[in-house]
């Protein structure tokens, strides 16, 4: 039988429940396929629908959290023996940013996220983030449920 083997997985996060289980997982897969992991936080550009509501400090405290975050899984990866952590936060739509740009641009063949729910009407309108990012990615893509290992 045939190992997978990953050379550059993307982990996706948003500070849920959820996107920590997935960043858990990239991380042990990461490490036992030596691949390189990108950390990655996309702030959802939906926030700032207009220039003129566009409120920098709403921004600065979504990069100042997501650098938090960020520096936290940074250390947990290397903690666990991922040698080569590369981590990016951009401004746009999750779902499409993570399997078409950051994807292409560090070479990724696994996508890992969380499952993580909107409400019902949400998804209705706009769509879940893991679902677009299943739908638009040309890659493998987990979408972790569960904290289990």
């Amino acid at each position: 039988m045939n190992q997978l083997h990953y050379r550059n997985i993307l982990v996706a996060f948003d500070g849920s429940e959820e996107a920590e289980w997935a960043v858990k997982k990239g991380i042990a897969i990461a490490t036992q396929t030596e691949a390189t992991l990108v950390l990655a936080h996309v702030i959802d550009a939906r926030n700032f629908p207009t220039v003129e509501s566009y409120d920098l400090t709403l921004r600065e405290r979504a990069e100042r959290e997501a650098n938090d975050l960020m520096g936290k899984y940074e250390l947990e990866a290397e903690k666990a023996g991922v040698h080569n952590v590369v981590t990016a936060i951009e401004v746009g739509s999750p779902k499409t940013k993570i399997p078409r740009d950051l994807a292409k641009e560090y070479h990724i063949d696994l996508i890992v996220c969380g499952a993580t729910g909107l409400n019902a009407v949400e998804r209705f309108l706009i769509g879940s983030v893991s679902e677009g990012i299943v739908r638009h990615s040309h890659c493998d893509v987990l979408v972790v449920r569960t904290q289990d290992e």
